[in-house]
């Protein structure tokens, strides 16, 4: 397929329907007001389901000293073109009472329990 015929599938908001997770990591995640609360780490993925389970957002550290990392339903952060940054709906107090480990610990192994946590924190509805 060449370039002059090949398409590219968007959302209804004619963002694209896929994104490499690359580009996703290193984004910055704001609240609604625009002040910058951290930035993607890492996506976990459900093998089973074939979803990503979520986003692993760092904050609350100083050059990497002291941060958290909190597991963030993927459904709860929206990408805001003019902020340029994912954006969610929490408060920083939600998100800094929320569930949080280390790096190692929310990317590593049986993910299930930071997953239900989450989702249960946040109330976001259950992909599964």
């Amino acid at each position: 397929m060449t370039s002059a015929t090949a398409h590219q599938s968007t959302t209804p908001s004619g963002h694209t329907s896929a994104i490499r997770a690359q580009k996703v990591i290193g984004t910055d995640v704001n609240n609604r007001a625009g002040d910058t609360i951290g930035e993607v780490e890492d996506l976990v993925l459900d093998k089973q389901s074939n979803n990503i389970m979520f986003a692993v957002v760092s904050f609350g550290g100083f050059l990497g000293i002291g941060e958290k990392y909190h597991p963030i339903p993927w459904s709860a952060l929206d990408y805001d073109e003019t902020q340029q940054a994912y954006v969610v709906d929490f408060t920083r107090e939600q998100l800094q009472q929320g569930p949080y480990d280390s790096l190692e610990a929310v990317t590593r192994g049986d993910l299930s329990k930071y997953r239900d946590k989450a989702f249960d924190h946040y109330q976001v509805p259950r992909y599964w």
